[in-house]
């Protein structure tokens, strides 16, 4: 039985890559880099922004999320779209404390939580640049825990699409839940969840069962 539920945000909750990859591509296109697509966006995407771009444009990292931040600002919304049973894992969820934890830059993810209409759902939001780290490190679990009120047990599940999710709820010292077959990262096996579902709808189905 779970004491709360912690979420990831994109591949978990939303399907928002078509946003990511159209910024994405107009960042590499002021750079001349070539373009990605959707799939490769999807299996190089890991983690926040600032350590990701620093890998990727070096000295001129701080210039590229500038023109990130100005694509996805102006196209990010109208790309989101809810996962399937998304909505029907957080209307499962509404007896538990429910937070979302993302490594998607703070005041984006809470624009798109607002625009779903989902912000009655979560007492803890946290994105990238409000903890002191992203995913894999535990911090952000550990910023939400404290919004939240509540220690970290594994009776808090976070739930969560990757590898890193799962690492992240490890250190964190909570119960990692795997959503869909991590293909886009090494598979079932190499994400070593404590829990697995194939879907959104499965984890509604699940948790009906524990009223």
């Amino acid at each position: 039985m779970p004491s709360a539920l912690l979420y990831d945000w994109d591949n978990t909750l939303v399907d928002a890559w078509a946003g990511i990859t159209a910024a994405l591509n107009t960042t590499f296109s002021a750079f001349d880099m070539p373009p990605w697509t959707e799939a490769d966006a999807r299996r190089r995407v890991r983690l926040a922004l600032s350590t990701s771009f620093q890998a990727m444009f070096g000295a001129d990292w701080q210039r590229a999320r500038d023109v990130f931040v100005a694509a996805m600002r102006d196209g990010h919304l109208s790309h989101l779209r809810p996962m399937p049973g998304a909505a029907a894992a957080l209307a499962a969820g509404h007896r538990w404390l429910q937070g979302v934890v993302s490594n998607k830059d703070g005041p984006f993810l809470r624009a798109e939580i607002a625009h779903l209409g989902w912000r009655s759902h979560f007492r803890a939001v946290v994105g990238a640049g409000d903890a002191a780290a992203g995913k894999p490190d535990p911090a952000p679990i550990r910023l939400a825990l404290i919004q939240l009120g509540i220690a970290a047990t594994p009776a808090v599940w976070y739930i969560g699409d990757t590898g890193d999710d799962m690492l992240a709820a490890r250190a964190a010292g909570i119960t990692g839940v795997l959503i869909g077959d991590a293909g886009h990262d090494g598979g079932i096996d190499r994400a070593a969840p404590d829990m697995h579902f194939a879907t959104a709808g499965a984890l509604a189905a699940h948790l009906h069962t524990l009223v």
